[in-house]
Order: C-alpha cells, then structure tokens, then sequence
C-alpha cells in the first residue's frame, strides 16, 4: 500500500529520515578521526580518554563510525520492511544527540569517569536496537527482527570493550566480538542487497545470467562463518578456528560467484556492492591462515582486511546508493563518487599491505590518506543531498 514517506514536520530536512544526520556525522567522524589517530599513534596528540591510543583508535571506528552508518541505514530501511512511516524529527534528533554524546564521552573519559563514559556511549547502540525492534514488532514483519541480533551482539561487545579496556588496561576478545558481529550483518544484509541490485540492473540493462536466488546455500555460509567468527573471538589461537574460517572463506567465495557480479562493471554503484563483499572471503582467509601459519600472516591482516575491505567499502557503497536514491536523485554514480570507491578500495589494499610489511610506515600513511579522502570526499559530495530537501522524483528504495 503506498504511503507518504514522512509526515509534515517543521524541523529541518535532515531530521526527516535516519539516513540523513548518521551518515553526514559518520562520515564526518570516520575522516576527521583517522586524520586524528596518526598524530595520536606518534605520540603527537593526546586525547583525555582512559583508553590507550590505539583502543581509542579501535573504538571510535568499530563502535563510534560504525553504529551511526548501521542506525542510518536501518532506520531507512525499516519502513521498506514494514509499510510504516520513518522515526524522524525529536525521535530522530535524540538518537543523534545520544550518539554525539557517546562520542564527546569518550573523549573525555578520563574527566568523566569510565564507567559514566561507558553508560553513555553503550546507551545508544541499546536505544538503536530498541527503536528499531518497536517499529519491526509493530509492522509485523517478524523475518526482519534477524537482523537486529548482530546489532544487539555489537552493543554487547561495547560494553565489553569498555569493562575490558578498565579492568585489564587493553581491549581484546571484545575487538573480534565487534568486528565478527558486524561481518556477520554484511552477510546477511549484503546477501540481501547485493544480488537484489544486482539483478534489478540486470534486467533493465542487460539481460542474460542472474544472481542466484538467497537459498538453503546462503543460510549455511552464514551459519557457518557465524560459528567460525565467534571461535575466532573467543578461541583465537585454536587450529580448529583457523580451519573453520578458512572453510567460510570458499563457501563465502563460491556465494559471491553466484551473484554475477562480472557482468556489473558499467555500473559502479552496484559494482562496488560486489568488490566490497569481495574482501570477506579475504579477511576469513587471512584471519584463518594467521593463527595456521602466525609466523607468516599476521593477525592484523586480517582484520583490516574485514575493517577496511568489508565495512568501510560496504558501508560507503551503501550510504552513496541510499543517499541517491532516497534524495530523488538518478542512481547513477558521478565521477566523484568513483573517486571515493577507488579511494576507499585503495585504503583497504593498502592497509592490509602495510599489515603485512609493518616496516613499511609509507603505507600505513598512504592508506590513512585515502581513507580520509574518502569519507571526507563523501561528506562534501553528499552533504547537501543530506541536508536539502528531497526533490520531487521518483522513490527509489534502499531494499
């Protein structure tokens, strides 16, 4: 049944849709805090956090950028999945003011206390999943509360990151925890979007092979990657972990195979939904092959490979198409928008570069460089689609 997107509102149009505020703020908080951490790595800066550098470092990335990008696009997507109208204008500001508050409490934990740093930041992940169950639960569209289960998992591992970090000076299980979870929502998400995109295009485009429909394969990659991610954050040195990652690493290969994403490379928003997903497989193979062969793959590989391959290219290519789309604009990318997926794609092989061959400090700037450019580059190129009204155009869905 079609329905008005938003209601009549007074307040501004960027609190008119959750897509709007968390992804100008994420991207803004990702560019400006990757800019911050290198000075900050050297010894250069401080912050007037209790976390070390590198936890601050960890943190405002997996649970600080990530969590805003997750809200913004759940919270758009839900009325898709529900036929309900958005959470929008006061219910929308507070979720923001919430995560700005999670952030400046980081920051300045060392002022404030931990344990108040950490009741403020891991409120908002634990009001994100609360209003989203609320809209789900209410628009009855009980398949979708599946996807809520990563996002309760990263609020669970905020909060042990915080207890970590206090009680034992460094976080650890809860980094793996974090990034596991959300490795996991790509899986499920992107196995949803991907080959829908993907096959839309297709049809309109060019005619031929098709992405295979989500089956009983899918559901047991994602099993078992599931399983292997959480040995990996609980077991991280077990030889069995490594097998079973490595295991996910061709199964998720071969489901991505299945998508025909080589017949999408004159569209550059849904090829980059196809190269984002490209580095699961690679981070699961590279987080297995480092605890079978620790003396030649480091564990940092790895997890780059998933931070930077998976999330922040998954998570760019995301923002760009729902933020053309739901602005009444062309789903068509412009040459700044390729820049910024060509950036970010270089940041990732860079990093897990420079994760490789520490020695080589040149990469790990480079890599840094281009990772601000991108999310910088997204903020100016989508910042007033983000703040203007949507134009009178035709709705096009994010999923």
């Amino acid at each position: 049944m079609a329905i008005p997107r938003t209601r009549p509102s007074v307040y501004p149009a960027i609190f008119s849709y959750g897509f709007r505020p968390f992804f100008l703020l994420g991207s803004l908080q990702a560019g400006t805090a990757i800019l911050f951490w290198l000075p900050l790595y050297y010894g250069r800066l401080e912050t007037f956090s209790t976390f070390l550098p590198v936890d601050w470092h960890v943190h405002e990335l997996l649970f600080g950028y990530l969590p805003a990008v997750v809200t913004g696009f759940l919270l758009t997507a839900i009325p898709n999945w529900t036929g309900r109208l958005p959470v929008q204008d006061f219910r929308l500001l507070a979720l923001v003011l919430l995560w700005i508050a999670g952030r400046a409490a980081v920051f300045f934990s060392a002022e404030t206390g931990w344990l108040l740093s950490a009741v403020i930041d891991c409120s908002f992940l634990l009001a994100v999943v609360a209003a989203a169950a609320t809209e789900i639960v209410a628009g009855r569209n009980w398949r979708n509360l599946k996807v809520l289960l990563p996002v309760a998992t990263l609020f669970a591992a905020n909060v042990m990151f915080h207890a970590e970090a206090h009680y034992q000076g460094i976080s650890d299980m809860s980094r793996r925890l974090g990034l596991g979870a959300v490795v996991v929502l790509v899986m499920i998400i992107g196995g949803r979007i991907v080959p829908s995109f993907t096959r839309n295009w297709l049809v309109r485009e060019k005619p031929g092979r098709l992405p295979a429909s989500f089956g009983r394969f899918d559901v047991g990659t994602i099993a078992l990657s599931a399983v292997g991610l959480a040995a990996w954050t609980f077991f991280p040195d077990s030889i069995a972990t490594g097998m079973l990652l490595v295991a996910a690493a061709i199964f998720n290969a071969v489901r991505l195979a299945r998508w025909a994403g080589y017949r999408t490379l004159p569209d550059p928003l849904v090829l980059i939904l196809h190269v984002a997903f490209v580095f699961v497989p690679v981070g699961l193979l590279l987080a297995g092959l480092s605890v079978l062969v620790p003396d030649r793959i480091p564990t940092v590989a790895g997890i780059h490979a998933f931070a930077v391959g998976t999330v922040a290219c998954m998570t760019l290519a995301v923002m760009a198409r729902a933020t053309l789309g739901h602005t009444g604009r062309e789903l068509k990318a412009s040459g700044g928008t390729c820049a910024i997926f060509a950036a970010i794609i270089i940041a990732a092989i860079l990093r897990v570069a420079a994760g490789m061959a520490p020695a080589m400090a040149i990469l790990l700037h480079l890599s840094a460089a281009f990772w601000a450019a991108a999310f910088i580059g997204y903020a100016v190129l989508f910042g007033g689609m983000l703040t203007r009204p949507r134009r009178n155009a035709r709705s096009r869905n994010l999923s």
